[in-house]
């Protein structure tokens, strides 16, 4: 077969150099590369494959399938469950037997905790629920995906007719169940009937499919996709094609522009808004196919059914918020009454799914706000615990719209009943894999600016907020150096999971942005462009700072005086300013961190403009935690002199540096002994006798951002290493 819908990437020289787990993974790996064919975190791979028995020595079927979490695009050998394939067929007596035995735990969530009693060489890979899907089937090989294609006939009110209509003989059909035990036998049962059948319709969830050849099984699965996506764009065409979509245009889109400057002007009140329970990050997507949707006709009735797959709406919710904007007339103050009473309404519609669909011994209600967000000549904003879980629930609704689109083009959509929608996202089984991931970082959730971040202290401080799970705005004058700092922190924690499609801003946890902190439009076109990235942000540390030395009369030229003010003090002051109206907005707590200095009590000969700009920058942290409190604390962190890592000390600084403290060098001496022996002469002048690195004041920064001191405002942290001068009279 041609593929046209899909992409067939199987390659018989790179499958000939694995062995059979590896080519599982290899198989899994195609398969999870391409959108189409099943979604992030979704489907699982599976082979039936003989192992030696380490106990017995004796050669046995093992069943190899993908386990709990992970995402079949990045799998590997590891993210495989091994189970004894004979064990798990014994469970079905046992399965049968329950309630006979006197076990009280409900069958299928009971069932999953044998999965373990089957388990082949310890492997601490837990099993996932669909175990029993893939050793009941008789293939060797089984995929079970969830292409948009395939669920869009999977949510169609006609899906048994249309799977027989499409496939013929080849795919037979199973009314919706929850994954699990019943599910498998089901799935057996289909196929000791039918045993000329290679692939079974999960009614309002996808598809299974499986051969006895790895390759083949591949291929198979890729044709039924095919098939699915022909048919569809077949009668979609038909029926009119994209000007037709979803009952043709009600709205016109905004140009990109004006999207843009609307989104950064309303992300921050609606994080606010949002994130009443725990902070949220956003992602926004405004291309052509989401645009197409938020626009319709259908648009409302459609959102308001919520989406149908399992693997959906878990990170979807139930339903989306959809605001009837008319956005012909541009009014943002009505989007904002609009945005505030559908955000209250849904947590009540919400609250109202909970307590109608509770069972006695579900979970409590989870946050009730939405995470998904759709408005008319706009787009789309999803929100997520973090940048890379927002990027997915993003991911997710465009998945949803395809079936949508598809449903309604073949047939006519549907949604999973609410009840059995509620009994998936409360499901106990759910929630202990919940409770059973780690504890969020002190500082997850949340974004933090760091200008000045391109080198030095700023640079230091990003790495070290990182760490705690905070999302990184690195902002320099210097555009690449910002860029620089933001690629080491993508390059050393990732940039998660998801697949940044057309329209879905593709940062992860950290971005680069220049901003000149002397220019106000600069600074509000930086936090505009953070809006726009993550949807607003929580903490900003300034550590741009600049030096300029006297001359060789003892006075500093009037032209570098300006600058130094501009930079050390009126800088912080603008950046203060322009970000507390976002804050206002926001409504969620904050704090600013500024950088001082020693030299802000200690009077030193040839630094005057340095010393009293940095005296005048300690008395606006105390200015500026008055009249940002109580929404904003404010505190500064007072560095003695930092020279390794420092842009305010290159080399011919360092080297003059040198020669008025009398410290012999060598004029070729190489730049880093350099800074050494001015690091150390400093550092002999403290109480600690220990050099002052951009680490030392990372910690400072840390610990002004988190809760730790959440009590301290309008104070100045010292990290000077005892600089006795310094102390205060």
């Amino acid at each position: 077969m041609k593929f046209q819908f899909v992409t067939y990437a199987w390659d018989d020289a790179t499958a000939a150099t694995l062995d059979p787990v590896a080519r599982l993974v290899y198989r899994s790996n195609l398969l999870g590369a391409d959108q189409r064919i099943t979604n992030t975190g979704g489907g699982n791979t599976s082979a039936k494959i003989e192992e030696i028995d380490p106990l017995t020595l004796q050669p046995t079927s093992v069943l190899w399938v993908k386990g709990s979490g992970g995402d079949l695009r990045t799998a590997k050998r590891e993210n495989f469950s091994s189970l004894y394939q004979g064990k798990l067929i014994d469970l079905q007596s046992l399965y049968a037997g329950r309630e006979d035995k006197g076990l009280k735990a409900p069958a299928e969530d009971g069932m999953v905790g044998m999965y373990a009693h089957a388990t082949f060489n310890l492997n601490p890979r837990p099993s996932s629920i669909d175990t029993p899907l893939h050793a009941f089937l008789p293939g060797a090989h089984v995929d079970h995906m969830h292409p948009n294609a395939i669920i869009a006939i999977a949510a169609s009110r006609r899906c048994e007719e249309l799977t027989s209509e499409i496939f013929g003989g080849e795919m037979a059909y199973v009314p919706w169940m929850r994954p699990g035990f019943e599910l498998g036998l089901a799935m057996r049962e289909i196929s000791n009937q039918q045993p000329a059948v290679r692939a079974i319709m999960m009614g309002q969830h996808g598809f299974i499919s499986w051969d006895d050849d790895e390759k083949v099984c591949y291929g198979r699965t890729l044709e039924f996709i095919e098939k699915a996506a022909a048919y569809i764009e077949a009668k979609y065409a038909a029926k009119g094609g994209d000007s037709a979509a979803f009952g043709g245009a009600k709205h016109a889109s905004l140009p990109a522009e004006k999207r843009a400057e609307v989104f950064a002007t309303i992300l921050p009140w609606l994080r606010g808004q949002v994130s009443e329970r725990k902070r949220f990050i956003g992602t926004v997507q405004d291309d052509e196919k989401i645009l197409r949707f938020v626009n319709s006709k259908d648009a409302a009735r459609l959102a308001e059914l919520g989406t149908s797959c399992p693997d959906h709406f878990l990170r979807t919710k139930i339903k989306p918020l959809y605001v009837d904007w008319n956005p012909a007339t541009g009014d943002i103050s009505s989007l904002k009454d609009l945005l505030k009473s559908g955000i209250e309404a849904y947590r009540r519609d919400y609250a109202a799914y909970y307590d109608r669909c509770r069972r006695d011994n579900s979970p409590a209600m989870r946050d009730p706000n939405p995470t998904v967000v759709l408005i008319p000549g706009l787009g789309m904003i999803a929100w997520g615990k973090d940048k890379s879980e927002s990027r997915v629930t993003a991911e997710f609704y465009n998945c949803a719209v395809e079936v949508m689109r598809g449903a309604e083009a073949i047939d006519e959509y549907i949604a999973l009943p609410q009840q059995e929608a509620f009994d998936i996202e409360y499901w106990l089984l759910e929630e202990a894999k919940l409770q059973r991931m780690p504890a969020e970082k002190e500082l997850a959730r949340q974004v933090v600016i760091v200008i000045g971040a391109g080198s030095g202290i700023g640079r230091e401080t990003a790495h070290r907020l990182v760490k705690e799970g905070a999302h990184i705005v690195a902002v320099d004058l210097n555009e690449d150096a910002a860029k620089a700092t933001a690629a080491e922190i993508v390059a050393g924690h990732g940039a998660g999971i998801g697949v940044a499609g057309s329209g879905i801003s593709g940062c992860g946890p950290a971005i680069g942005i220049a901003a000149n902190i002397t220019d106000r439009a600069s600074i509000r076109a930086m936090l505009d462009q953070v809006a726009l990235a993550y949807g607003g942000f929580d903490h900003i540390c300034v550590t741009a700072g600049i030096f300029v030395p006297s001359d060789t009369t003892g006075h500093i030229p009037d032209d570098k005086w300006a600058p130094t003010f501009a930079i050390n003090v009126t800088g912080s002051y603008y950046v203060a300013d322009e970000a507390f109206k976002t804050w206002k907005e926001q409504g969620l707590p904050g704090n600013l961190v500024l950088t001082t200095s020693a030299n802000a009590v200690v009077a030193k000969k040839g630094s005057v403009a340095y010393d009293t700009s940095k005296a005048a920058a300690n008395h606006l942290v105390r200015e500026l935690a008055v009249e940002l409190s109580p929404l904003v604390r404010v505190n500064g962190v007072a560095p003695a002199t930092v020279v390794q890592g420092s842009a305010m000390f290159p080399r011919d600084r360092v080297i003059g540096s040198l020669a008025k403290y009398k410290i012999p060098y060598w004029p070729d001496e190489e730049t880093e002994s350099l800074v050494s022996k001015l690091a150390q002469f400093y550092a002999d002048r403290t109480l600690t006798k220990s050099p002052i690195t951009p680490s030392d004041q990372a910690e400072a920064y840390f610990l002004l951002v988190t809760q730790r001191l959440s009590k301290t405002t309008g104070q100045v942290i010292t990290v000077d290493g005892g600089l006795h001068e310094a102390f205060l009279r």
